[in-house]
């Protein structure tokens, strides 16, 4: 991988638009607003391990980055070789920057720094924001895990309400390789998801998690599950056959099984209902009856009956209607954070416990977000210019909301326990931590204080 090679095009130019005598330039990041109120910082570790760490400039690669950028801009004045050539020959080749950020899984409200970059050397002041392009696709995994947060929330609270809130881990699988852009995505995107959670079918975000998040845990679990192809190749007339082989082949645990190839009340009421009931009561372990198709209101409502029907249900504690414990319902067609809590919301209000219910979500929890989910930016707040600093900023007339920080800052929690973006001379803790200086990564978390910082939010 060539670091040369991962910006902007029209970063390559940068060097020379600064002012005159420049030596250092200090950016920051941060969401500026979106969809939820708070974020959860995620996934810089990755790109700091992946794409920044160690000696990452060589001749080799400097070489080819001129090659290419002669042709692309139809110019050989372009590229800043003698620069890159000064990182090689003075620091091995190893990135001369300063990256502090917030502990990672650390949840907060947005328009709060997350990180910020400024170069250590000043004869590479052109360096901090040539690596904006990539050090702003930390939006995708912190997004991921925004959303993932948010949804914990949102399906603890029925759960706190009308059920088991200690099951709520286990509750949102993820169901999003086939559906993101790229096994990076999956991975990284997985990963972010798994914060919060403890259910993926992404195996490549159990990689991503034990290469760059300083651990050997397995992160996430499956169950043994059909697909279409595995239940339609036994035949319309076997149906039947094909849920009991599921339910044979593996004894004990939770088995899911896709259940809409044909008839899905059929095969509740008929197959599980009345043929397979006793195999299912007898099983050790759970059921969980997996619609694909419809309207997701109706057929969770019409599953619930025809499923308490043939098994029986109970009120719990909390006043709800629950299933017989040997059978619940998986919803993964059509889920994205709307769809899973206005469901929930319907099912609570005709008195079903969230307990009978799990979700599934595949591009709507992976692919389905974008940078401007929460409005991250990257941008200039402070520079160094002939030995004095000076405050950078941008105030458009034409969007407020477009507005920058400026100066130098760092991460507080005021009197009221409260996360505050301030100015560096402002007293208080700075909670942003030098985690990235001249090609070492100092700070590294576990995947399981991650999860602490997360939970504990």
């Amino acid at each position: 991988m060539n670091i040369l090679l991962l910006t902007d095009s029209y970063k390559v130019t940068h060097y020379k638009q600064y002012p005159p005598n420049t030596e250092k330039v200090y950016s920051y990041f941060e969401s500026r607003g979106g969809v939820y109120p708070t974020v959860c910082f995620f996934g810089l570790q990755y790109f700091i391990k992946k794409y920044l760490e160690g000696k990452v400039v060589t001749k080799a690669k400097i070489d080819e980055a001129e090659a290419i950028f002669k042709d692309h801009f139809s110019n050989d004045d372009m590229f800043n070789r003698a620069g890159w050539e000064y990182i090689l020959e003075k620091y091995e080749g190893r990135l001369p920057v300063r990256i502090k950020a917030a502990p990672e899984g650390t949840v907060m409200p947005y328009r709060n720094v997350l990180m910020t970059i400024e170069n250590t050397d000043p004869n590479c002041y052109w360096l901090t924001n040539y690596l904006e392009t990539l050090l702003v696709q930390v939006w995708y995994p912190t997004t991921v895990a925004t959303q993932s947060y948010h949804l914990s929330k949102i399906i603890g609270k029925y759960l706190e309400q009308t059920g088991t809130p200690a099951d709520m881990p286990f509750k949102l699988h993820d169901f999003g390789f086939r559906g993101v852009s790229s096994v990076e995505s999956a991975g990284i995107g997985g990963a972010a998801h798994l914060v919060n959670f403890q259910g993926t079918d992404t195996l490549q975000a159990l990689q991503t998690i034990r290469q760059y998040y300083n651990t050997n845990m397995v992160a996430g679990f499956a169950v043994p599950a059909s697909e279409h192809s595995t239940m339609t190749s036994w035949g319309r007339a076997h149906e039947a056959d094909a849920y009991r082989n599921m339910l044979e082949q593996y004894p004990t645990g939770i088995v899911s099984i896709v259940s809409d190839s044909y008839d899905i009340y059929n095969a509740a009421k008929e197959i599980y209902g009345k043929q397979l009931k006793e195999l299912i009561l007898e099983r050790d372990g759970n059921l969980v009856v997996r619609p694909d198709s419809g309207d997701i209101t109706e057929v969770i409502f019409k599953l619930l009956d025809i499923l308490g029907d043939a098994f029986g249900t109970s009120i719990n504690d909390k006043g709800y209607k629950v299933l017989h414990p040997k059978v619940r319902i998986l919803q993964g067609d059509g889920m994205d954070a709307e769809a899973i809590e206005a469901l929930l919301e319907v099912v609570t209000k005709a008195g079903w416990s969230a307990d009978n219910l799990v979700f599934g979500m595949g591009g709507g929890l992976l692919q389905k977000v974008h940078r401007d989910t929460q409005k991250f930016a990257f941008k200039c707040s402070w520079a160094e210019i002939n030995g004095e600093g000076r405050d950078v900023y941008k105030d458009p007339i034409t969007d407020k909301g477009k507005k920058s920080k400026k100066g130098r800052m760092k991460l507080i929690l005021d009197e009221k326990g409260n996360y505050k973006t301030v100015g560096e001379n402002v007293v208080g803790n700075d909670l942003l931590e030098t985690v990235f200086e001249n090609g070492v990564c100092l700070k590294e978390y576990s995947f399981e204080e991650i999860r602490t910082n997360g939970f504990s939010s």
